[in-house]
């Protein structure tokens, strides 16, 4: 079973169990979308926030030095977003109804998180490194600095003042 197959699986089975989840964004740490549930716009926002909020809770937890960032929540009148983190690469977002119960949300997301964390790393490892450009290749005449002419712009020689800098 690929990583994608076993995220899906992953996140329905949450669903089912916890019907006050209403949403779930999988992403990476970068901000990028890997899978979410949420109509495509929200989903791609929510991840973007989701490492954002990330970035500042590790920092944050670092600050503090009090170990490592373990969850993010945001309560709002309408329920929470609560996102935890899911392998090194990857965030787990979830969008919860009011009146969750937080603490037994925490158990199921880590569950998941711990059950598919080592998939998306090894599916994030398998990914090839993005092509990199030949340097050789005929895109444009690449011509070295030091072999540009070493032309100063003539001065007027009646000019006896120069403006001040701004």
């Amino acid at each position: 079973m690929n990583a994608e197959t076993m995220m899906g699986t992953e996140l329905q089975g949450l669903r089912q169990r916890r019907p006050e989840v209403t949403g779930t964004v999988l992403a990476g740490t970068d901000g990028l979308l890997i899978s979410s549930d949420l109509p495509p716009t929200d989903a791609t926002h929510l991840a973007a926030l989701a490492a954002a909020s990330f970035g500042v809770g590790n920092r944050m937890a670092a600050m503090v030095r009090q170990g490592s960032f373990h969850e993010s929540v945001v309560h709002t009148a309408a329920g929470c977003v609560v996102t935890y983190p899911a392998g090194q690469d990857a965030l787990l977002t979830l969008v919860a109804a009011p009146g969750a119960d937080l603490a037994a949300l925490r158990e199921e997301a880590r569950g998941v998180v711990h059950r598919a964390g080592p998939a998306l790393a090894a599916c994030r490892r398998g990914v090839p490194a993005p092509h990199q450009p030949d340097p050789h290749a005929p895109l444009a005449v690449r011509t070295p600095m030091a072999t540009l002419p070493n032309q100063r712009p003539r001065r007027d020689p009646h000019i006896t003042w120069r403006r001040p800098p701004i």
